[in-house]
């Protein structure tokens, strides 16, 4: 059944999309884009960062209960339960080396651009 409609909806006629801009794209033309910018005073960096550290938050909430999970079905056994306790411990470092690295950029882009 699956593959019928997977098969139903490959062929089925569609019609043709073109997406041209005749006067450029405009900058911040939505109110949901007012005041960010990515060009300028930093505005690629502090996106690239901004997006890095949500990357890296949430691997490193992924990690958390990774290691929890393996915390708990390490069964008493010192060596697995050891590596989970690790795998923790580095997950919460670089969460916080993360915190840092985007504290430092966004002062140093406030002070200095």
């Amino acid at each position: 059944m699956v593959f019928g409609v997977s098969a139903l909806l490959a062929t089925s006629p569609s019609g043709s999309v073109s997406a041209q801009v005749s006067d450029g794209i405009d900058i911040a033309t939505t109110p949901e884009m007012k005041g960010k910018q990515i060009e300028g005073k930093g505005g690629l960096i502090q996106t690239v960062v901004n997006v890095l550290l949500w990357v890296v938050g949430a691997l490193s909430v992924i990690m958390i209960i990774f290691s929890g999970i393996r915390y708990v079905t390490s069964a008493g056994d010192a060596a697995k339960t050891k590596a989970a306790q690790n795998s923790l411990i580095y997950a919460v470092v670089g969460l916080i080396v993360a915190i840092f690295a985007w504290a430092i950029v966004n002062m140093v882009i406030d002070k200095f651009v």
